[in-house]
């Protein structure tokens, strides 16, 4: 059925070009040195020689590919989200009413040939271009239309306030890390909160590994989600759009900020780099674990509890109640014991902050 409906296509397009084209056609063989004598009814003998020309040639060489291009199409087609369909289509329209405007100068061309070329070669130009700019355009046109959404059914003070609402862009490791639910319990964080969809596909393809660890830290991302969304009062928005000419996660997020006007909320150090390089704002959670970090300095006390032995011959290693990583020289022999230390020297570094102490009790035998 296929098949037939592309010859009968093909059929109807020849007739067509060989209905306006036929006279022509048959004043240039009229002419030295072929000199063709005058034929009856150009227009309609040009449309069956059109018609047939174009059968033959769908029928012998190309109907197969036709039809076989044609099934490639659709499924294709099938697979392309609807949104893209959306815009794409309304970007062909529109190129087609630029192309409608401007073709009654073309068809005022004096060369019969090109005025009656000229508008369908425009016209198909302009519909392609309308149709990539729209299909290119799409995330922005969402986002646009996604705010102007959120504001139909308020007054103009609560859309002006909501305007100026910042976007915080979580990544997938800074969901995966989880301590952002506690900030956003704390109301440290406000405006809303945007999860793009393509961070829930790597979170997703994370939990569904073999591995047993990254499984278990794909569906810890995922605990966490439905609690920010469940248990916290924040306004949560689901980005549905996606950027398919990058393939990077960090760079759709670098892109999306940029859209959105927002900020990257991460703990990755490269990612953190890269929103730098590229004019992103960007809210780091390790600095901020830094920044709140209670403050040791040399010489102060510090009672804790030492974990296990250090790489260098005698350490041992204790951590205080936020994660802080105290080196104790010679506390190898208190492992599993709980002593006083004496703070010697303290390094920050961009992993975060590192102590280094002394047993109290070696400190009063010397």
């Amino acid at each position: 059925m296929l098949k037939r409906s592309v010859h009968l296509a093909f059929v109807l397009i020849g007739a067509t070009l060989g209905f306006y084209l036929g006279p022509t056609l048959f004043q240039m063989l009229q002419q030295p040195p072929i000199g063709l004598v005058d034929v009856p009814a150009p227009r309609y003998i040009g449309a069956v020689l059109g018609a047939l020309l174009l059968y033959l040639l769908t029928y012998w060489f190309t109907g197969n590919v036709i039809v076989r291009w044609i099934h490639w199409s659709e499924e294709r087609l099938v697979k392309i989200p609807a949104a893209d369909t959306l815009f794409g289509a309304m970007g062909l329209i529109f190129g087609l009413i630029v192309a409608f405007l401007i073709e009654p100068p073309l068809s005022e061309l004096p060369l019969p040939v090109i005025s009656s070329v000229l508008p369908i070669l425009v016209s198909a130009l302009l519909g392609y271009l309308g149709f990539r700019v729209g299909y290119k355009k799409r995330d922005e046109l969402i986002a646009i239309f996604t705010m102007n959404r959120q504001g139909k059914d308020r007054g103009k003070k609560e859309k002006e306030s909501r305007d100026n609402v910042e976007h915080k862009i979580l990544d997938t490791s800074v969901i995966i890390d989880g301590r952002i639910a506690d900030i956003c319990r704390t109301g440290f964080l406000e405006g809303t909160l945007v999860i793009p969809s393509f961070v829930l596909e790597e979170l997703q393809h994370i939990a569904d590994s073999s591995d047993v660890l990254k499984r278990n830290r794909g569906r810890r991302g995922l605990d966490i989600l439905n609690k920010i969304q469940k248990e916290l009062n924040m306004r949560v928005l689901i980005y549905e759009g996606d950027f398919e000419e990058v393939t990077e996660v960090d760079s759709k997020l670098v892109k999306l900020a940029k859209v959105l006007s927002g900020k990257v909320v991460t703990n990755d150090f490269n990612l953190n780099k890269v929103c730098e390089l590229q004019g992103v704002k960007v809210l780091n959670i390790n600095d901020l674990a830094n920044a709140v970090k209670p403050v040791v300095l040399p010489g102060e006390e510090i009672n804790v509890q030492v974990i296990k032995d250090g790489k260098e011959h005698g350490q041992g290693v204790a951590y205080l109640d936020d994660g802080t990583m105290i080196v104790i020289e010679g506390g190898r022999e208190y492992i599993g014991e709980r002593i006083d230390v004496l703070v010697t020297s303290v390094l920050q570094t961009s992993a975060g902050r590192m102590i280094f102490a002394k047993p109290k009790l070696l400190e009063k035998a010397l």
